[in-house]
């Protein structure tokens, strides 16, 4: 795998720091209000993983499998839902962790759908946020790292289900999605 890699993107070390941050905002925020921790699977596990062990409040965690890629380098626009929550969510604080937000399509058409639910309300957080790729509105309540427009995988973010379980965020050598 790491012969695939350009360089390394944001370290381990970095990736610690970022989660920190969001883990003391959420458990700020969220403090008397025991949220739903939604883990997007599959990119954001890890990431969801270290999360909610950093955060110091009570939570629930649910999963929704969603993709809009497939083995392609883009969002196709078209959102496919193979998994959905088990929870009610009606009246819940609702906290949708992605790992990254690209276009925004997929997780503004996840808000929208989960917002016919009745929840309290629905914030969204994400480990990388390419916001000149944006072609929605959709803003993030939460990130870690704004990243540039790179094609970057480990840390649970994947090419072909390959390099989830790189302990950093790498660029992919264009060679190897090519």
């Amino acid at each position: 795998m790491e012969k695939d890699i350009k360089r390394v993107y944001i370290s381990e070390e970095q990736l610690a720091e970022g989660v920190e941050k969001i883990a003391r905002s959420l458990s700020d925020d969220y403090k008397d209000k025991r949220p739903l921790m939604v883990c997007i699977l599959k990119g954001s596990i890890v990431f969801f993983s270290d999360l909610i062990r950093k955060m110091d409040i009570g939570l629930d965690i649910d999963f929704l499998k969603a993709s809009s890629y497939g083995a392609q380098t883009f969002s196709s626009g078209v959102v496919n839902i193979k998994q959905d929550l088990t929870a009610d969510i009606s009246g819940r604080h609702v906290v949708l962790v992605e790992d990254i937000i690209d276009s925004g399509r997929t997780l503004s058409i996840l808000k929208e759908y989960f917002a016919k639910r009745n929840p309290a309300s629905v914030k969204i957080c994400t480990l990388l946020d390419k916001p000149m790729r944006r072609v929605t509105a959709l803003e993030p309540d939460y990130k870690a790292f704004d990243i540039d427009d790179e094609f970057v995988v480990g840390y649970g973010l994947d090419f072909n289900e390959k390099y989830r379980n790189l302990p950093y965020v790498g660029i992919l050598k264009e060679e190897a999605y090519k």
